[in-house]
Formats: structure tokens, sequence, C-alpha cells
């Protein structure tokens, strides 16, 4: 008999939980035109507006990490998201620019552990062999966010204002919040999780179980994994792709606004289906590498030739400055964007398949996403003053792409070797293998 998978319903939680953090991170760039007019900004001074609450969000990934490690995944995503929805009503509510700029700083401090605690969630829920699969479902909603805020937002700020537009989406994080309390236990704790899926999830969701650690023994943590070369490959190959990402969150609508001529909801609309497209694709994307690895393959670290065979064809981002079509151009980005959300699913999952230290799985995550986000935080701005001296957004577009070409030979040639294993030495060497 088929073992059950009420377990989807937990990986369901956690794909609407990025979808709304991606909903509420990506408000203010369809609203861009509407506050640039009303606090009189340049386009360098939006794009500095624009990645403001990447900067608290950076700062707190390590800590966000370590918290998710010592409090679970439960507490931390439920307490995350209060913090984060809270910010986005606020942002609608301030008069001043300097206290939208605080409420966006407070937003990024309560998103920072949606990823490192996701990352834990799969951990402890995943099956090993579905991981790609859940890691891509959950890091669609990434990319389902955007597609629908961008057509709710744009709806919002046309009929009511930004302002009203705000307040709306940062309510939607309560709704999700009392389900999460409701529903989200440990897969040894969750009552509606029948025996047999139980007793699979436990027994099959690590590729390598460690001993708990001595409570005499050193600590390990963060310092312990940046030994690991795979560990800073990771957060490479992170970088290279949330650049790009970060680029179309946040100038996309704008793009389409400036350089080709459409109006605040026709943009919202047209912004929408490259995010549409890929979520749908990057799910199926996830399902067909995991039934392509087998466990050798998984457990070896292969998966690195999927992550740098995404970003390679992402790259035809550098051809859409150049293309006078529409119906063209949404067909490259939507291209693009779903090799980006597959690379960072895929690596999301590689990381899970590398690391031999699962009690670290939330500082691992949290690594990950500092190098993601270190050039993310870029993303924004350079491109704000890119189009600013440039006075077009090819230059912007050409920097993504050589980005993305760089994370290809990363992922080839740093992600080869186990994390946290007892002896990381030979990590830091060039990879022999």
């Amino acid at each position: 008999m088929k073992t059950p998978r009420r377990r989807w319903s937990v990986y369901g939680l956690l794909f609407l939980l990025v979808a709304i953090n991606y909903m509420d991170r990506s408000a203010l760039s369809v609203a861009a035109t509407p506050i640039s007019q009303e606090f009189g900004l340049t386009p360098g001074q939006m794009g500095v507006l624009l990645s403001t609450f990447l900067w608290t969000y950076l700062l707190c990934l390590i800590p966000a990490g370590i918290l998710t490690d010592r409090i679970g995944s439960r507490w931390t995503n439920a307490i995350s998201i209060a913090v984060w929805s809270a910010a986005t009503v606020l942002a609608g509510l301030v008069r001043g620019f300097g206290t939208l700029v605080g409420a966006r700083l407070l937003m990024g401090v309560g998103e920072s552990t949606t990823y490192p605690a996701a990352g834990k969630v799969v951990q402890e829920w995943a099956p090993a062999d579905e991981r790609g699969r859940v890691v891509a479902t959950y890091n669609s909603g990434a990319y389902a966010g955007p597609a629908l805020g961008s057509l709710v937002t744009a709806a919002l700020v046309t009929a009511y204002g930004w302002r009203a537009a705000f307040i709306v989406l940062g309510a939607i994080g309560f709704v999700w919040l009392a389900a999460w309390l409701l529903w989200f236990r440990d897969p040894a704790e969750a009552k509606w999780l029948g025996a047999a899926e139980r007793e699979k999830i436990l027994r099959e969701r690590g590729l390598a179980q460690e001993a708990p650690a001595p409570a005499d023994g050193p600590r390990v943590g963060v310092l312990e994994l940046l030994r690991h070369r795979s560990m800073w490959g990771v957060a490479l190959v992170q970088s290279a792709a949330v650049y790009t990402q970060y680029m179309f969150l946040t100038w996309l609508p704008g793009y389409l606004e400036q350089a080709r001529g459409l109006s605040v909801l026709k943009s919202g609309a047209f912004t929408a289906i490259p995010y549409v497209v890929a979520m749908v694709l990057g799910i199926a994307l996830g399902v067909v590498v995991d039934r392509m690895l087998n466990t050798e393959a998984r457990a070896t670290g292969r998966r690195r030739l999927v992550v740098a065979g995404f970003l390679l064809v992402s790259s035809v981002v550098l051809v859409t400055p150049f293309v006078g079509s529409m119906a063209v151009l949404l067909v490259l980005i939507s291209i693009s964007l779903t090799c980006v959300s597959s690379a960072v699913s895929m690596n999301l999952a590689l990381l899970a398949d590398l690391l031999r230290t699962p009690r670290l799985a939330g500082r691992a995550n949290s690594i990950a996403m500092v190098g993601g986000n270190t050039f993310g935080i870029a993303a924004p701005i350079v491109t704000g003053y890119v189009v600013q001296v440039s006075g077009s957004f090819t230059a912007a577009f050409v920097v993504a792409g050589v980005f993305l070409l760089m994370g290809t030979t990363i992922a080839l040639t740093m992600t080869r070797t186990p994390i946290g294993s007892a002896d990381p030495a030979p990590d830091l060497a060039v990879a022999a293998t």
C-alpha cells in the first residue's frame, strides 16, 4: 500500500510562507513610481530605498540560523512572519521618508529567518529522495509571490493608493501565522500524521545521521562549516543567482514602465507572466531532477551539474536589452527566471545533500543566504545608478549575465566534497576528484 503524503501540507505551508515573503518585499518595486513622485526620488535614490530591507536581512541571517537551530523552525517562522507583516502594515501608515526606510529595515529583520528555517524543515520532514522537489516547491514561492503580488499590488495602488496596498499585504501574513501554529509540529509529534508516513520520514530524512554532540565536547557551528570549500561554493553560487533574481524583483516593473512605456497596471500584469512560468516550471524541474539522481549521485554532490546547467541557460538575460518584441522579451525573461529559480532550489538541495552535520542545517542555510544576499543587496543599487548614469538598462543586464556565467564555473569547481565531515581539511585544498 502506498504511503500517504500528508507531509506535503507542510511543504505547502512553506510555499505560502515564501510567497508571502516575496509578495511583501516586491510591493515597493510595483509601487515605485507613485512613491518616487511623492518623495521626489531619483532612480539612484529609489535603488537605495529598494535595497534597504536587504541591509538588515543580510546582517540578521547568521543570527537567524543560530536561532532556528536553538528554538526550532516552528517558533522561528511564527515570530518572523509576525515581525515582517507588522512592518509591511507600518510602511503603509508612515508619513515620512525616514520612517518608511525604518519600516523596510524592520521587514528585513523579520524576513531573515525564512530560508534558514525552511531549510531546517526540509532536514526534519523531507525523505532524501524528494529533497529537490521540496526545495523547488517552497522556493517557487519566491516567484509566485511577485507574480500574484504584482497583480494585487498594482490593482490596489491604482484603485486605492500605495499605502492601502501595503496594509492589505501585511494583513495576509497574520492569516498564515494562525494556520502555521495550529498545524505545524515536528514529524515525531504531529498527531495528524499516520504511523507509516511518520516512520518513513524519520527513517529516510537524512543521507547520514550523526550522533548527538556530547554535552562536554567542543562546540561546533558557523566557523566549522566555513572550513569547508563546498560551503563557500554553495554560498558563491547563491550570490551569482540571487543578484539576477533581485535585479528582476526590484527593477522589472520599473524597466517595463521606463524602457518599454507600460503603465503601472500593465507592468504589473506583464511582470506576473515570467514569475508564473518560473513557479510552475521550477516545481516540475525539481521533480525531474529528483528522478534523475539516485542515492549515490546525491551523496556525491552530482546535483552540482544541474545547478551549473541552469545558471548557464539563465544567462540568456544578456540578450534581453536587444529584443524589440514584447512577446520575445517575456519569453527570454521567463527562461532566465525559471533557470535562476531552479538553480537556487537545486543549490539549496545540493547543500542538504552535502551536509553531514544535520543539527547545523539552520546555520548552513544561513551561510548560503548570506552569500546570495551579499551580492543581492547590490543589485537594486547598482541597477539604479547604472540606469541613472547610462540612461538605459543595457549595462545592468550585462552585469547580471556575467554573474550567472561566473556562478556556472563555481558550481562545477567548488561544490564537490561533503560539508561537516570529520576531517574538513581536504575540502580547502583544490578538489582532486
